[in-house]
């Protein structure tokens, strides 16, 4: 890894802002998209750059902010990768967020968060926060080859069973989903179901499928090459170098998710899923224009 001085922390302009205190990832996820080419990295990808001075830009910008919302992270890069063990930014930043009224929502795949949970248990009970987890496949051992350094989903799920204990919102990314590797009925089935029973909030997926740009086709394609022996010529014959690789079964699949949630009572449309996350908690707004009286 690599430090670098940040000019500024705080993205977004309406609803929430985000922050990525971390740029790159050590996941080793085969299909990671912010592998492409468009974002112009000039180190390895594993090469983790992180923004040292992070909380002191973070402590500026909320201090500084009059109105309060909500502040994401992790959508680029995961703020639990295994540097945080060691520097701890990522709980810094949470403990600004909960110095200054803020909500959080936190993405990951890692149960490193649950070293955090004690932040977000506060930060829940003064605003709000929301523990946003990514699940593709429910084989464990699966798991293990397409995202090989990071938890399985099996501990992913206790550590949403873990957050609901506390009365923690969650949500899970249901994405990406590969053709010919997880696009099953009984992956999505297995995964739709351990999210009722942990009762998470909502679930976003946006289709049966996943995207690749150049740069992450590149590695995806290799990986396919090591792990699943001639299932990257399959995919040059049924999708070319398009951009978009829906599942074959992508219409089958996405019916079977929206109806489980719709069953369930989990929100599923992005849009709601999205809104849900963006909102700051009408208590916190009567707690401020009483506090102003």
């Amino acid at each position: 890894m690599h430090f670098v001085d940040a000019k500024g922390i705080l993205n977004g302009n309406n609803g929430m802002r985000g922050i990525n205190v971390y740029r790159r990832c050590s996941h080793g996820c085969i299909y990671c998209g912010s592998r492409s080419a468009c974002y112009q990295f000039t180190h390895d990808f594993e090469d983790i750059e992180v923004k040292r001075n992070a909380p002191e830009l973070l402590e500026k910008a909320l201090k500084s902010k009059r109105k309060k919302c909500m502040i994401g992270t992790g959508a680029m890069s995961d703020p639990y990768m295994h540097c945080e063990e060691e520097l701890g930014i990522t709980r810094k930043c949470l403990e600004i967020i909960l110095k200054y009224g803020f909500g959080a929502a936190v993405q990951t795949k890692s149960d490193r968060i649950l070293r955090d949970i004690d932040l977000l248990d506060e930060i829940n009970r003064n605003t709000k926060a929301v523990v946003q987890m990514t699940l593709t496949t429910y084989d464990d051992e699966l798991c293990s080859i397409i995202e090989p350094n990071v938890c399985t989903t099996g501990r992913r799920i206790e550590v949403l069973s873990e957050m609901q204990k506390r009365g923690i919102p969650t949500v899970v990314w249901l994405t990406p989903v590969l053709p010919f590797v997880n696009d099953t009925k009984e992956n999505i089935s297995s995964i739709l179901d351990e999210c009722i029973r942990v009762g998470v909030k909502g679930i976003i997926c946006f289709d049966m499928g996943l995207t690749l740009r150049e740069g992450d086709r590149e590695y995806y394609y290799a990986a396919l090459d090591r792990y699943f022996p001639g299932l990257k010529e399959k995919y040059i014959k049924t999708y070319g170098f398009s951009y978009s690789l829906p599942s074959p079964d992508s219409k089958e699949l996405m019916d079977l998710f929206r109806n489980t949630c719709r069953e369930a009572g989990i929100m599923y449309r992005p849009e709601d899923c999205f809104s849900y996350l963006n909102d700051l908690p009408e208590k916190y707004e009567q707690l401020n224009l009483f506090d102003q009286l």
